[in-house]
């Protein structure tokens, strides 16, 4: 599963439903892929402590595949937001989600739900 910024957002904010989501998955084994993207989204969060961030990095680093923005996933990106008309970072995230065959978990449906074959897991 690919998964998006907002949901480890929701699950460092305390969202049970996606906590238990994401433990479970763990527990079982699937691959959760997150996009530098995302990745670079969740750290940019300005009120953190350095321990926080240290933490946060940490916890990323011990439960998510990391998946570059390299130049085959960028030119993905760049076909989806030229033909759904989406935001950099949606278009970066969508397009992980395609390269690596995988659903997206996300909150935001709206921006992701015209991508054809993009499988949306909503949480």
């Amino acid at each position: 599963m690919t998964i998006d910024a907002n949901i480890l957002i929701a699950y460092l904010a305390g969202d049970g439903a996606v906590i238990q989501a994401l433990t479970r998955w763990r527990r079982d084994g699937m691959p959760l892929f997150l996009s530098t993207v995302a990745e670079a989204e969740v750290l940019s969060f300005s009120e953190w402590t350095l321990q926080e961030r240290h933490d946060t990095e940490k916890w990323i680093e011990e439960n998510f595949t990391s998946l570059s923005f390299d130049r085959q996933v960028a030119r993905v990106a760049a076909d989806l937001r030229r033909n759904y008309k989406i935001k950099f970072p949606d278009a970066a995230i969508a397009a992980t989600a395609w390269y690596t065959n995988s659903p997206l978990v996300t909150r935001n449906q709206r921006d992701f739900k015209h991508i054809d074959g993009l499988q949306i897991i909503a949480l």
